[in-house]
């Protein structure tokens, strides 16, 4: 019998069926796992960034995006997803401290303020110094709640530098460890050359509110180059590599070849 007749005959009213048959559509997605490297402008390789795959059994060969998920389920689903991640990486604990790469973990606001009641989930977060939060803002905080409630986490990175929450109103807050400036934000500015000097100028003062600025979504190489040359500390995109299977850590490229590393001439 399906879920609709179900609920159906308890008399519930229309409009909580759909919303109760929406929670449950959310609540049969399938996660899987993939990361994706993050290198230095020099080529080696910084940090890899785990990544989450979302299907639905009624359409197993269409993605969900991530971001739609994550906004559609409660607190406690979420942060069963960090859980999760926290697992797969612990299994990879060997390959980040013997090469000391870190890993970063996407967590909304919401999610990292609930993470605190968590005693066991802080001590296996403790415990891993190459784990790295990465807060992202496409849920909004609670109310009367700050970023400075983070600072308990421990090196704390920001993504999407330039949409939304993540902006300078956010660095006055918290200090980050590494910040992202998102691709949209990075093609805007390099379209033409008054762009290009305001994007060095913004790397160059974003750098004051952190260890070192990270560029997303590097799709080719005149827009690796043009991170390489500017301010930048590493970048992150499709150009130096797509998403891969957790499966093939252990075969991440740790250094970039020469060719990739061309400078363009001054």
């Amino acid at each position: 019998m399906k879920l609709k007749q179900v609920i159906q005959r308890l008399n519930i009213p229309e409009a909580e069926i759909a919303t109760l048959q929406e929670r449950h559509y959310w609540l049969q997605c399938k996660l899987a796992w993939t990361y994706q490297p993050i290198y230095r402008t020099d080529g080696r390789l910084m940090a890899i960034e785990i990544l989450t795959i979302v299907t639905h059994p009624d359409n197993p060969g269409q993605r969900i995006p991530p971001d739609r998920y994550f906004a559609e389920v409660a607190v406690r689903q979420r942060m069963d997803v960090v859980k999760a991640q926290l697992a797969v990486l612990q299994q990879k604990q060997a390959f980040f401290e013997r090469n000391q790469i870190l890993a970063s973990v996407n967590v909304d606001g919401p999610t990292l303020l609930a993470m605190r009641q968590d005693k066991v989930l802080l001590a296996t977060i403790d415990s891993l110094s190459w784990l790295r939060l990465e807060l992202v803002e496409h849920i909004s905080l609670p109310v009367d709640s700050s970023f400075a409630s983070f600072c308990e986490f421990g090196p704390l990175w920001l993504d999407d530098f330039g949409t939304g929450m993540a902006n300078f109103s956010a660095l006055s807050e918290v200090r980050y460890d590494y910040i992202k400036v998102a691709r949209d934000l990075f093609i805007m500015l390099r379209k033409t050359p008054e762009g290009r000097n305001l994007f060095t100028l913004l790397i160059q003062l974003m750098n004051r509110y952190c260890q070192g600025v990270i560029v997303e979504g590097v799709e080719t190489l005149e827009e690796w180059h043009d991170v390489q040359q500017s301010p930048a500390f590493a970048a992150q995109g499709y150009f130096l590599s797509r998403p891969v299977p957790m499966a093939t850590l252990d075969d991440v490229v740790m250094q970039l070849s020469p060719e990739w590393m061309i400078q363009e001439s001054a």
